[in-house]
């Protein structure tokens, strides 16, 4: 079993509010998302400072299928109207 210490960081109020949401929201303490950034940077030896999203592998991966699929002509039905998709709804 691994030893815990403690981390103080200063972060802006604003900032960690949001963060203690979302990790509450996610169903996870702040600490485990901060410990789970940690262990990233240790295992990649990199910090990336973005404020654009990225994507990650897979969701690429499955944008790629979906684009081959498009190009082919494949799994995909015809345009709706807003009127055809009100009263296809309607019918499920």
């Amino acid at each position: 079993m691994s030893v815990k210490t403690v981390i103080n960081i200063k972060a802006d109020r604003e900032v960690k509010k949001q963060a203690q949401h979302i990790a509450r929201h996610l169903g996870v303490p702040l600490s485990s998302v901060v410990n789970s950034f940690l262990k990233q940077f240790i295992r990649t030896e990199e910090v990336t400072f973005s404020s654009a999203p990225k994507m990650t592998k897979e969701l690429e991966a499955a944008l790629a299928e979906i684009e081959s699929d498009r190009k082919k002509g494949r799994n995909f039905s015809k345009l709706l109207t807003v009127e055809d998709a009100i009263e296809r709804l309607s019918s499920l």
